[in-house]
Parts: C-alpha cells; sequence; structure tokens
C-alpha cells in the first residue's frame, strides 16, 4: 500500500495554520478528526482531510483533547469498545488514544449516550489503571 505521507503534510501545514478559536466539545461528542497518514500500525485517516470519527473522551483544556477514533469494521478484544450512533455500530478503538489540538476537528457528528460513553470509560479504565 503507498502511503500518502506528502499529501498529509500539506493537509497537516494547513490545519496548522488555523486562527479560528476552538469549537464548542464536550465529553461523549463524535468528531471527525484528522489522524493524518501514520506509521505502523498507528491507525490513519480517511479520505482527503485524513479523517475519522473519534469520540473525546477528555477535555484537557479549552482546545486540547483527549480522543479514542472508531471504525466500522467489527472488531473484538479488550481493546474495542462497540458503541452505537445513529443505529449503527462502531468500534472504539481503545489502543489508539491520544492528545489532539482542535485544528485537528473538523465536522461534530453528535453524541453518544452516557451508558454508552460509561462503557467505554470502563474498558479504558480496565486496560490502562496499572
Amino acid at each position: 500500500m503507498l502511503k500518502r505521507f506528502l499529501e498529509w503534510i500539506g493537509l497537516k501545514e494547513k490545519l496548522h495554520s488555523i486562527k479560528a478559536q476552538p469549537p464548542l466539545v464536550k465529553e461523549r461528542d463524535l468528531w471527525w478528526v484528522s489522524f493524518g497518514e501514520n506509521v505502523g500500525s498507528e491507525i490513519n485517516g480517511k479520505s482527503r482531510l485524513f479523517s475519522r470519527p473519534s469520540l473525546i473522551l477528555k477535555k484537557l483544556s479549552r482546545g486540547f483533547f483527549l480522543v479514542a477514533p472508531s471504525t466500522s469494521q467489527k472488531k473484538e478484544g479488550t481493546w474495542y469498545v462497540p458503541i452505537t450512533q445513529e443505529n449503527k455500530t462502531m468500534y472504539i478503538c481503545l489502543h489508539q488514544v491520544r492528545t489532539i489540538d482542535y485544528r485537528r476537528l473538523s465536522t461534530r457528528l453528535g453524541q453518544i449516550d452516557g451508558d454508552d460513553f460509561q462503557r467505554v470509560a470502563d474498558a479504558f479504565w480496565r486496560l490502562y489503571r496499572k
């Protein structure tokens, strides 16, 4: 598979130069996040924005967030938590959690319900408590 590193660098440069104020973001929100073209088994974004739906796990500051990307591919195991959004099942990838700047956010998709979020949070703590 041909990696699109140079294309990603161009978009990353544009994202970095954004001067707009951070959007209103809350825990439990789902946003399209530009993850980019990454190395090895790190999760990549898709499309021209190198993005994928991601769950806001924690607001760390006004423009800095802890997020977990998702996939629509069925996944099983402790690293994956299924959630439902608009009657579609998505799998939150807890092994790919990372911090992001607000400039990587593009479009808000909605918010997951409290039960799904609690299952994600519980699974996160089981994995990372040690």
